[in-house]
């Protein structure tokens, strides 16, 4: 099967995958490079930072300390060098997989990160994709109905939630079904002393799934129903409507396929929404994800945790934009790079 490249020219449907594949090959040789000049920037930025980082290492001991024993615990912690040799161990631990040691968590980052990350990637995971099934699946359902009660409907849920901050959201599902109710947990990923068991942390995760998915739902409807309602109109969804294409055969065939891409697109750019949200919502439900340890590290200047954090978001990030556009690369072959 032929597709007409972005140039006028024929060109086989397999060029498309071939097309993904350059161009995550270009971002990923950009996104190196640039990785390494957010981690450096960084250490600079919490270099300038009011903060004290002794007064998170020392504690209750702070005012009482002496000036030796502060200068024994900044050497053991590197604050008393400048932010680029301590940016260039961290470059040389990172090279050597060594990622350093949290002074707030008092164990290897690599260690917090275990521990912590599958949290927050398993519940950022589940709301991203229950938001884009519900919102891809009500967006187009509304947008082929546009401009009635539906379609009405819909769009004034997806406006009015968008205007509301996430942890309210997630206080009011407190407020409703753990303090009201008493259906479920309100904090945490296990009862107060118990391990972890899959059937504790899913029970408690439903508040928090809830509260990040529908913090994501609204502007990825608004943008799939857009997006549907352009189709409709375009002479293309015309002129099968007119060969008698009508129904679920004209959504899949013709719609769907050229309303997804923005939503796409979108899911790439709005990831850095996606990260703030999820740390806020572990905030309020006390998730035991990668939101406490973020602030901690931030306010004591822990600078091998912090730096951790900020590159791995920055790399998802990069990666996410990337993935959505290839993925536009690969569905539709007018979507093409240009040399």
């Amino acid at each position: 099967m032929a597709s007409v490249g972005a140039r006028g020219g024929i060109s086989p449907a397999g060029n498309d995958d071939v097309d993904a594949l350059k161009l995550l090959g270009v971002r990923a040789a950009i996104a190196v490079p640039l990785t390494v000049v957010i981690s450096a920037a960084m250490f600079w930025i919490a270099s300038r930072s009011p903060f004290d980082p002794l007064a998170a290492y020392l504690g209750a001991n702070y005012q009482r300390a002496t000036e030796s024993q502060r200068a024994a615990v900044s050497a053991a912690y590197a604050t008393d060098v400048p932010w680029w040799q301590a940016w260039w161990r961290w470059i040389g631990g990172v090279a050597g997989g060594d990622l350093g040691f949290s002074s707030t968590q008092s164990q290897p980052v690599t260690t917090v990160l275990a521990d912590r990350m599958p949290f927050t990637l398993a519940l950022s995971g589940a709301a991203l994709l229950t938001a884009a099934v519900v919102a891809i699946g009500v967006g187009c359902f509304a947008g082929m109905r546009s401009g009635g009660w539906i379609d009405r409907l819909c769009t004034g849920l997806a406006v009015l939630f968008a205007a509301v901050p996430p942890f309210v959201v997630a206080m009011v599902l407190v407020l409703v079904f753990a303090v009201g109710l008493r259906w479920l947990p309100a904090t945490g990923a296990a009862a107060p002393g118990a391990d972890y068991t899959a059937a504790g942390v899913l029970r408690h995760a439903i508040l928090p799934w809830i509260a990040l998915t529908v913090s994501m739902i609204p502007w990825l409807l608004l943008t799939t129903r857009a997006a549907v309602v352009d189709s409709v109109a375009s002479d293309a969804v015309r002129g099968a409507r007119s060969r008698g294409v009508h129904g679920w055969a004209l959504l899949r065939g013709h719609v769907v396929p050229v309303s997804v891409l923005p939503t796409l697109a979108l899911l790439g750019t709005r990831l850095p929404e996606l990260i703030a949200g999820a740390a806020i919502v572990e905030t309020v439900f006390g998730w035991p994800g990668m939101a406490a340890v973020l602030v901690e590290s931030a306010a004591a200047l822990d600078f091998p945790l912090l730096a951790a954090l900020t590159v791995g978001a920055a790399s998802a990030v990069l990666a996410g934009s990337a993935l959505s556009d290839a993925a536009a690369v690969a569905i539709d072959p007018r979507v093409r790079m240009r040399a």
